[in-house]
């Protein structure tokens, strides 16, 4: 969420910057602006007339002592009306204020100056790209087949006990999934990131401070008899572990990485590029999340970046690294960087993490707060990444490593494995 003082003082600013996200900001961040200064108006109003109430208050005590009890009976009245005025008034400031919640609820992140203009992914921007596409066999099949055939993933199963989008992993699919897991793990809490084990259920508020709420309420799956929504990332309920925390400078970085499987409603049911593992309701995931400080924030998105490098530079999986543009740009960013690996089968590349910069607009509505140097109160800045998403690396894994005699396992998992080829 993006904060009153900086839309009032750069709101031209502000209106030029969220152009890059194909948005004609003005009219919001004008109404914005009206409803704040008619809620400081009001809160100025409710002050004075409560102000003025408990004057009158203590006069009236001193009118009866003194036995002016008409006198005092009259600025009673006065007291009744102005009692009316305040109710009247905080209902008013109220409502302004929901108003206004509401509405800088609505407004996304401002893009980092990096971020490129864009209306859609196809304008994104590669900025690196690492490892040989291998040549397959001309009868070389896609993961979905690769899986029926040697019957590691069933998705008809799945759907079977859920409905499309929820595979059931088998035999040494299941036990190659497992040791991605644990290789993810290892390799993120070898890098200083604690491990986590968090609720893959949060509430309302959980979904408001990390921006899920109210920008994907829709594509969230929702307990409404509990209020309670099943986690679309482990990034919820991580960062949420911080929600209204007051840090000292000597607490960054804050580092923490979880599993946890992830859901999602908005997982399509047709066409290739939906089929098998490439959109899933149900999927594990892998996440790292950093708090840190402001003028370490871009750095530390940096050493992210080169984080997930090295592991998928250790599964031999050819990858690029993409800078979204503004159209694509997820709503709580300012910066997004997204890596994808290429599925050789599909021919075609599929994306396997984010790793995001959100500066203070998580922060703001976390309340997530550090003293700095000369004990003010200063927002702190998160970040999030995945490291990794498991189903589309697994695809790559099935679709890449395949061969006449099986699928061979990436050399770095097969300690985690306990086998070298799926056959």
């Amino acid at each position: 969420m993006l904060q009153l003082h900086a839309i009032r003082e750069n709101k031209d600013l502000f209106i030029d910057a969220l152009k890059k996200r194909n948005i004609d900001a003005a009219p919001m961040l004008n109404e914005v602006i009206r409803l704040d200064e008619k809620r400081r108006e009001t809160q100025t109003q409710l002050d004075s007339t409560l102000a003025e109430s408990n004057k009158l208050s203590k006069d009236i005590g001193a009118l009866y002592q003194n036995g002016k009890y008409q006198d005092a009976e009259v600025i009673k009245r006065k007291t009744g009306s102005l009692k009316e005025d305040s109710k009247k008034l905080g209902d008013d400031l109220n409502t302004t204020a929901e108003a206004l919640q509401k509405l800088l609820y609505q407004i996304p992140n401002i893009p980092h100056d990096t971020v490129p203009a864009g209306s859609s992914e196809e304008d994104n921007e590669e900025v690196y790209e690492e490892g040989a596409i291998p040549v397959l066999r001309n009868d070389a099949l896609p993961h979905w087949e690769l899986a029926k055939k040697y019957d590691i993933i069933d998705l008809e199963l799945g759907v079977k006990i859920a409905g499309a989008g929820f595979p059931v992993y088998k035999g040494k699919g299941a036990k190659l999934q497992r040791a991605l897991i644990n290789y993810f793990l290892d390799k993120n809490t070898a890098e200083g990131y604690t491990e986590v084990q968090v609720p893959h259920l949060v509430n309302e508020t959980s979904g408001y401070g990390t921006g899920q709420l109210p920008d994907k309420e829709g594509q969230m799956y929702h307990l409404p008899e509990d209020n309670l929504y099943l986690i679309p990332t482990g990034e919820v309920p991580v960062t949420n572990m911080f929600r209204d925390q007051i840090l000292e400078i000597g607490d960054f970085p804050l580092q923490y990485t979880a599993y946890t499987p992830c859901f999602r409603r908005e997982a399509g049911n047709y066409g290739a590029h939906v089929r098998g593992l490439n959109r899933l309701h149900q999927f594990d995931k892998v996440e790292i999340v950093r708090v840190e400080h402001p003028d370490r924030s871009y750095c530390a998105l940096d050493q992210m970046v080169e984080h997930v490098k090295i592991i998928l530079r250790e599964l031999e999986l050819p990858y690029r690294i993409l800078r979204l543009c503004g159209g694509d740009l997820g709503f709580t960013a300012a910066l997004t960087y997204d890596f994808e690996v290429f599925s050789t089968a599909q021919d075609r590349w599929l994306e396997i993490s984010s790793v995001s910069n959100f500066e203070t607009y998580q922060a703001n509505r976390l309340k997530l707060r550090f003293k700095d140097e000369n004990g003010k109160s200063q927002l702190a800045h998160t970040l999030n990444g995945s490291a990794l998403a498991l189903p589309r690396v697994l695809a790559g894994i099935l679709e890449n490593y395949q061969a006449a005699d099986g699928i061979r396992i990436p050399e770095v998992l097969v300690p985690y494995c306990g086998f070298d080829v799926i056959n």
